[in-house]
């Protein structure tokens, strides 16, 4: 069974379809949880019409699911209010250097 910092550090290698900057360091994971085989994320987006919502949840699936002891990924899709505040220093930096921000 994996821990919640081994599954964050795996999240860290699903980037953004948009930019080449992991969900972790975009702020987008809310909350992980893991249960046995099981893992929860809680996962929100940038703007409610995101349109590669689909395609983040299968990257997320992929990456958790080729770890040793996940055989399930749940994950819920939380409209928690997102801003560039909640983008990590690394992020930040990450897009700075492709001129985003």
């Amino acid at each position: 069974m994996p821990s919640v910092e081994e599954v964050r550090d795996a999240l860290r290698e699903v980037l953004d379809p948009e930019y080449p900057i992991s969900l972790v360091d975009l702020g987008l994971i809310r909350g992980i949880e893991v249960e046995g085989e099981v893992v929860r994320i809680k996962l929100t987006y940038t703007c409610m019409g995101c349109p590669a919502m689909d395609m983040i949840q299968d990257d997320i699936r992929e990456r958790l699911l080729q770890m040793e002891g996940v055989g399930e990924v749940d994950i819920e899709v939380v409209w928690d209010s997102w801003s560039r505040r909640d983008i990590t220093p690394l992020g930040r930096k990450k897009l700075r250097e492709v001129g985003v921000v």
